[in-house]
């Protein structure tokens, strides 16, 4: 029996893209690139070639039916990449059919596809080019009276681009974000492959995504999957690309800042470990925070500090009510503090600037204060996959890391963000207020803590100018994790009864 050939994929660069694509897009075929207005299509083009040209040195041809060239080369520029240098080099090549005003508009077909496709043909020739790129076909397709005319047009094209033996992408305008494919119902049908982006409004902010629709002959994750475009990067494709779970793991312990928040863990907790602290408003989340970051500093290690609720000096500030010097920290160069509300980007924006200050500063610890102010950005699925994401980097990297969520109400109760992340964690802190005799104390437990044994009672602790300070387990009080704390009287007599009558 015949063994059937395999299909070459060329990777687009993109690695976020080439997880999606199981290594990248058909080699020799065309791309259909469809989106709705400022779903990123002329960027995904452009990065689609730069990259095969400096990742792959592999020459390219653009072909633009809208922008002048000189535009596209400042707007490419604004993102960082230089395509003037490149057509210095002889790597790049414009062919610009751009509508000209001056023409008569009324005119059907005055796009001649043959002395397009010749022109294609000599740039390709004369650059060597591996990778076209057309943006936009809707742009001159509008010419045409009649879809058929279309769709004749585009397999024209299309075929005139598998006979230079390119690998190539079209970009096509939709009016809507889930509906036909493109503007003419037939452009999907005509490509070899087709790739959706999305510019969806969610909650007044946009979320752009990008979903595989077809790709014939090779296999492909299916689903939407979120980007954002950053300067310098482009298209920067979110997965759980190395997510897996073969992160390494360690014994060695650290501490938590608090004596007896250590011995509460038989020792500390692990360098790779993930900690989640939830508690209500005011109970000690940023504290145990600051108590965290300067147990790392009186030991020399670098933290970074994430604050999406709190600006640099408030946290200055309340780090000096305690006794800790931030500032001093962050001259040294020892902690590293982020601030920024979570409405100012999207989660993927969030996780793609997190990623970087990580590998910028480098940090053996980080804090995120708090979870529950980022998820008020995102539908739930995506919150999700940003807490996969971020505690499977963190891990790999075996920072310790300190994440807070504040409770539901104000005596306990499991919040949104625990019920996300819980499972994701090594470590659960819960700070919870104790109602007893018209006081209010402050209550600490160590819920969970893999790996290790732990005190599992619930201690009191108190906060004063110095800083948190873990007292003596609760007696006598049942009811503080529910949130109905209550006195539990008990004598000798009591206890007697209990053994007889085998409660």
């Amino acid at each position: 029996m015949t063994p059937i050939p395999s299909i070459d994929r060329v990777p687009t660069g993109n690695s976020g893209l080439d997880h999606i694509l199981h290594g990248g897009m058909p080699a020799g075929r065309t791309t259909l690139v469809s989106g709705s207005a400022g779903s990123g299509k002329t960027v995904f083009a452009l990065q689609f070639l730069i990259d095969g040209v400096r990742k792959y040195d592999e020459p390219a041809v653009f072909v633009t039916f809208e922008e002048r060239p000189h535009l596209i080369r400042m707007n490419a520029a604004a993102l960082g990449f230089d395509i003037a240098a490149l057509e210095e080099a002889g790597k790049w090549a414009f062919i610009d059919v751009s509508y000209d005003p001056s023409e008569d508009e009324e005119v059907i077909g005055r796009y001649d596809f043959v002395a397009l496709l010749a022109r294609i043909e000599h740039a390709v020739r004369t650059t060597g080019a591996k990778r076209v790129a057309i943006d936009s076909v809707g742009a001159v397709f509008t010419r045409f009276a009649e879809p058929h005319g279309v769709r004749r047009e585009l397999a024209r094209v299309a075929d005139g681009l598998r006979s230079l033996g390119v690998t190539a992408v079209l970009t096509s305008e939709r009016t809507q974000e889930y509906g036909e494919i493109a503007r003419f119902g037939v452009e999907e049908f005509v490509c070899d492959n087709v790739l959706v982006l999305r510019n969806v409004l969610q909650e007044e902010s946009r979320r752009r995504t990008i979903e595989v629709l077809k790709m014939r002959g090779i296999d492909h994750l299916t689903g939407e999957f979120p980007f954002t475009i950053l300067p310098g990067q482009g298209i920067v494709v979110i997965t759980l690309a190395g997510t897996d779970l073969t992160a390494g793991s360690t014994t060695e312990r650290i501490t938590s800042g608090l004596e007896e928040l250590d011995e509460m863990c038989s020792g500390g907790m692990f360098r790779d470990s993930v900690t989640l602290v939830s508690g209500a408003t005011g109970t000690g989340k940023t504290l145990l925070v600051t108590e965290f970051i300067d147990g790392g500093a009186s030991r020399g290690e670098r933290s970074l500090i994430l604050a999406f609720e709190e600006s640099r000096a408030q946290l200055y500030r309340n780090a000096a009510g305690w006794g800790r010097d931030f500032a001093s920290m962050e001259a040294e160069g020892s902690l590293r503090v982020e601030c920024a509300y979570p409405e100012v980007m999207s989660l993927e924006d969030h996780l793609v600037a997190i990623k970087q200050a990580v590998e910028e500063f480098n940090p053996t610890r980080m804090a995120v204060d708090s979870l529950s102010a980022l998820e008020r950005i995102a539908p739930e699925r995506s919150f999700r996959e940003f807490l996969i994401g971020l505690t499977s980097f963190i891990k790999h990297r075996q920072i310790a890391a300190l994440l807070t969520a504040t409770a539901r109400s104000l005596l306990g109760g499991e919040s949104t963000t625990e019920a996300h992340i819980s499972t994701l964690t090594d470590m659960i802190i819960l700070l919870r207020y104790v109602e007893t005799g018209g006081e209010i104390r402050r209550g600490l437990t160590v819920l969970k803590l893999r790996g290790s044994t732990h005190d599992k009672r619930i201690r009191e602790f108190r906060i004063d100018g110095t800083g948190m300070h873990v007292g003596a387990p609760f007696r006598d009080i049942t009811g503080i994790l529910a949130g109905t704390p209550r006195h539990v009287v008990t004598n000798a007599l009591d206890e007697v009864a209990n053994l007889f009558d085998g409660t």
